[in-house]
């Protein structure tokens, strides 16, 4: 068994608002998509019962994702300029 995908709420919305256009169809949707039919008729069922409040807590949302990396290369941009000068120091050292 593969692992489990999770998608985002923005994902899920987007998807679930594609599915309710005029002239689709919840199968054509979910196969453009790469997911399964019945797990967007969940979303959709999901989102008409609970509306803004639906899909809370599932999956990473882009802009969060983000922000995460960008927070871990401006980390690792100090460790790196770190090393530098404490390669420069030593080198200096041995001389």
């Amino acid at each position: 068994m593969g692992t489990r995908r999770k998608y985002s709420p923005e994902f899920k919305r987007e998807a679930v608002e594609l599915a309710s256009q005029p002239g689709q169809t919840v199968a054509g949707v979910a196969r453009d998509l790469g997911i399964r039919p019945n797990i967007l008729s969940r979303w959709k069922r999901e989102n008409t019962r609970h509306g803004n409040k639906a899909f809370v807590g599932q999956g990473v949302a882009r802009d969060e994702e983000l922000m995460r990396l960008r927070r871990e290369l401006a980390q690792v941009k100090k460790e790196r300029d770190f090393l530098k000068s404490a390669a420069a120091y030593f080198a200096k050292e041995t001389k």
